[in-house]
């Protein structure tokens, strides 16, 4: 850093911003934070205000994705008396195994809306349509989890409450939540554009009320390459091309898309559920969150971290990486939805 001289005897002043990394190029210091897991973000913002500002700065994030260093986040949405709180679930860097608790609660949509769709592209989260004063909306709220802010996209051609979202190959389709002829439309982040998807009457639903890159309640399922529309039996999550649903049971069990037949996924056992679980696809793992009553006024929200692969003979198999609790909420609360995010 150097200095200047000023006349009247004041003291000298810097000239420049001081480096992040003393004796380093701030482009050279990004690139050194990049390389560091998010887990220790949090302490290195107590460094100084300009380690603060590189952490949340465009230029990490940029940085981060070219050298392949991005993590994948889980995101929990709950309700709780009556409104929308999300949380996100950090995992350790050490051990993938055990999640961080949350350790904050992000910031409330600008509106609630009943019934939306959510769709994770990224490191953003996408909000899509519901209900406002129980009428469809055709709105889209854009939640950037690298920021920590929520901004309002462009809307759909169609209003729709209860739809399902599932993202392939970069875009994003939704499906349902109305009965027009609009029924399905696609939405490109790069051009900021909504599309029509042709479909047919007969597959047409209203309510859906799940989506695994895309199948809804009633089993309604669109080949993004053919441009097919088909059926299968049960609400999934896919992982490593297989799709995969759990019961209130705890039985895990994959759709084998060739034979169009369900496998039960063997060394995998959960306990019966109070409600249905919620999946995701979690960097290739599979991780179920569910609901059970807890002591005196409140519910556990658990989590179970589950390594899935096909063996040579087609059957499924599987193993728990990790499961506890992680959350303790108020009693009546209820999962609304889990995604998982890259930045």
């Amino acid at each position: 850093m150097t200095t200047t001289t000023t006349s009247g005897g004041q003291p000298p002043q810097p000239s420049a911003e001081p480096r992040l990394i003393p004796d380093l190029p701030d482009d050279v210091s990004i690139n050194c934070l990049s390389r560091i897991p998010r887990y220790y973000y949090p302490k290195l913002s107590l460094v100084s205000r300009s380690w603060r500002s590189a952490i949340t700065s465009s230029a990490l994030f940029t940085t981060r994705s070219l050298l392949h260093t991005t993590q994948t986040s889980l995101y929990l949405i709950l309700r709780i008396n009556y409104s929308f709180h999300w949380y996100p679930l950090l995992y350790n860097c050490h051990s993938r195994k055990i999640p961080q608790k949350p350790i904050f609660s992000l910031p409330r949509i600008p509106f609630q809306p009943v019934g939306p769709a959510f769709a994770a592209l990224g490191p953003k989260i996408y909000v899509i349509g519901g209900s406002i004063n129980k009428t469809p909306s055709n709105s889209m709220w854009v939640y950037d989890c690298r920021f920590n802010r929520w901004a309002e996209g462009p809307r759909m051609m169609v209003g729709r409450e209860f739809a399902a979202a599932g993202v392939v190959n970069g875009k994003i389709y939704v499906l349902g939540g109305c009965l027009v002829d609009s029924w399905a439309e696609v939405f490109d982040p790069d051009t900021g554009l909504w599309a029509p998807v042709p479909s047919p009457i007969e597959v047409r639903e209203n309510g859906m009320h799940a989506s695994a890159v895309v199948e809804g309640r009633g089993g309604v399922v669109y080949d993004i390459g053919l441009g097919n529309w088909g059926k299968v039996s049960k609400r999934a999550a896919v992982v490593r091309g297989v799709l995969y649903c759990c019961d209130y049971l705890g039985k895990i069990r994959g759709y084998d898309v060739e034979k169009g037949v369900w496998k039960k996924l063997k060394g995998v056992r959960l306990p019966i559920f109070s409600c249905g679980a919620t999946m995701v696809n979690f960097d290739g793992r599979l991780c179920v969150v569910w609901e059970k009553k807890g002591s005196g006024k409140e519910v556990e929200i658990k989590c179970a971290d589950i390594e899935v692969w096909k063996e040579e003979d087609g059957k499924l198999d599987g193993r728990i990486l990790w499961s506890g609790v992680i959350l303790k909420v108020p009693d009546g609360a209820a999962i609304v939805h889990c995604m998982a995010a890259e930045f």
